[in-house]
């Protein structure tokens, strides 16, 4: 097994293909042998911290130890793929500090595709108010300026926005 720990930071909107694109990446790495950890904002949120809403002052928080638990992965070897909406640029910037070895994935795709995509019809609730705060809707998404990775899902293949993170990683000589 590879010794490489980086954190490889997905945001974007909520079914904008963060955790689709995560967990093929994770079988690529996984297959060249590196060990690799998942931390879904979802699963993490059920398991972990059950107790943060979405306020923003919740998000703030859950973003905050999402990156501390991170960066223990990541300090011990591990290659971190983390799927979080993390919708504010202070945030993915504290994470970034944090980790140290880090690597922003924007998964970039319209609200218009968002809402076509998504599963658990979060976003028809939102529109229709039952859901507040909801990112993209009745809360702000806070796009990166300077992402190490733009990922256009919409417009790209998986296999192609896999391809592209390993490249990145590659680059900066992560793998």
């Amino acid at each position: 097994m590879k010794e490489t720990g980086v954190t490889i930071w997905f945001t974007g909107l909520p079914s904008s293909g963060k955790t689709t694109i995560a967990e093929s990446l994770a079988g690529v790495l996984r297959g060249k042998g590196y060990k690799v950890e998942r931390l879904d904002g979802d699963v993490i949120r059920t398991n972990l911290w059950k107790e943060l809403g979405f306020s923003k002052e919740d998000r703030d928080e859950n973003i905050r130890r999402a990156a501390y638990l991170a960066g223990v992965f990541t300090r011990n070897g591990i290659m971190t793929l983390t799927t979080f909406i993390s919708p504010y640029r202070e945030l993915r910037q504290h994470a970034r500090e944090r980790i140290g070895n880090f690597v922003e994935v924007y998964v970039k795709c319209p609200v218009e595709i968002c809402i076509q995509r998504d599963p658990k019809g979060l976003y028809k609730k939102a529109i229709a108010g039952e859901i507040k705060n909801f990112t993209g809707i009745s809360d702000p998404y806070e796009e990166p300026l300077n992402p190490e990775v733009l990922i256009e899902s919409d417009k790209e293949q998986i296999e192609d926005s896999v391809s592209r993170v390993m490249d990145k990683l590659k680059e900066l000589m992560y793998i």
